[in-house]
């Protein structure tokens, strides 16, 4: 049986005689497209629940809050829906895995039977179809690049996750080179994502799912009942857009939304602490002069500033590291170590940025040389 009921303009299609029994199910991890026996493709197109004819409002933009401790994952801020006030902004917070190896796949919005349905999220042993959505941080619309697990401990990638070092250890650093830089929040219909899952999602779908933990689902009631995160109240730019942990609406290192044309896609500025940290520095392509010989000096020369500087970071590394076993020594307390984290950080800042402007340096002479017919010096 299906009704229709119309809220404040906006109508609503209930599957009433369904809707209660696929929802438990789904809260049970396990995906519609799965039970009714459809493929991942179809997943998009129905959902649990009710039907909204008005699309949800595009991301917000916002920064990541610091991850709390070791073994949270981060799973992104979205809009969900309800009947009597619309949608609502459930912020981005960093979740602890239920388990050793599990990740979250984020829930999404899908256009389907002339209307959105909300597809729920959950945790398995990858990260699955969410519509193409992006959500940033990692969930650019194709699995995660957050961060992996290893050995039974989750190393996050820096390079997208705000992590401090000096209490987690397990990180790595790979840039993201990513061009979906679209805030759109649902999956097909009108202005909707045009994407349909891989063949590697639908293997994903027939595996163990766990259903979003307590902390998440009380996370979401507190949101329902903050009236400052309803779209209508906050007009797509919640003042609470991310939380360092499930339900923290108060804590005092909660993140609001950002105006801009921006998306959380993009990679926050590195930091790193250590030299052995550090990428390559960038080093552009010298102009060739026509001249192979004073082309192979060039070239020279060049090999030469990246060998001065591997040794100057070998150096400030070897310091560091016995700086780091005289403390292990001392038994050095947590404000000792912290301090000394932070003179190694600015350390290494230094000497990155003096190296980058060598190789600036560097390659304006060489453009000069050139552009002036003369040769290296």
């Amino acid at each position: 049986m299906r009704e229709t009921i119309g809220i404040g303009g906006t109508t609503v299609r209930a599957f009433s005689s369904i809707r209660s029994l696929l929802f438990g199910l789904v809260m049970l991890g396990t995906p519609l497209f799965v039970m009714l026996g459809m493929s991942p493709a179809a997943h998009a197109q129905i959902g649990v629940g009710v039907s909204v004819s008005i699309a949800p409002p595009e991301l917000p933009v916002y920064e990541q809050p610091i991850c709390p401790g070791d073994g949270y994952i981060w799973t992104p801020g979205y809009w969900a829906y309800d009947p009597a006030d619309g949608y609502y902004w459930v912020p981005g917070t960093w979740v602890e895995a239920p388990e050793v190896g599990f990740l979250w796949t984020p829930g999404y919005w899908g256009w389907g039977n002339g209307g959105y349905f909300f597809n729920e999220g959950y945790w398995g042993p990858h990260v699955g179809f969410y519509g193409g959505i992006n959500y940033g941080f990692g969930y650019s619309g194709v699995g995660f690049e957050g961060g992996r697990w290893d050995g039974g401990h989750f190393f996050y990638n820096r390079a997208v996750a705000n992590i401090n070092v000096t209490v987690i250890h397990n990180v790595y650093n790979t840039e993201i080179h990513n061009t979906n830089v679209t805030r759109v929040s649902f999956n097909g219909g009108h202005g909707g994502i045009d994407a349909r899952p891989r063949a590697e999602d639908e293997a994903y779908a027939h595996e163990r799912h766990i259903a979003p933990v307590t902390a998440q689902t009380d996370h979401i009631a507190a949101a329902r009942g903050n009236p400052a995160l309803r779209a209508t109240a906050n007009h797509g730019q919640p003042p609470i857009a991310a939380t360092p942990r499930p339900g923290a609406l108060n804590d005092r290192e909660v993140v609001p939304a950002r105006g801009g044309g921006e998306t959380n896609n993009a990679a926050r500025p590195a930091t790193y602490t250590h030299p052995s940290e550090l990428p390559p520095t960038p080093r552009g392509n010298l102009p060739s002069t026509g001249n192979p010989k004073t082309d192979q000096k060039y070239q020279q020369q060049q090999q030469k500033l990246a060998t001065k500087q591997d040794q100057e970071r070998q150096k400030l590394q070897s310091q560091q590291d016995k700086e780091h076993q005289q403390l292990a020594k001392q038994n050095a307390n947590d404000a000792k170590k912290q301090q000394v984290e932070t003179k190694h950080a600015q350390q290494t800042t230094h000497l990155q940025q003096q190296h980058v402007q060598q190789q600036q340096h560097f390659e304006q002479h060489v453009q000069a040389s050139h552009s002036s017919g003369g040769h290296p010096k």
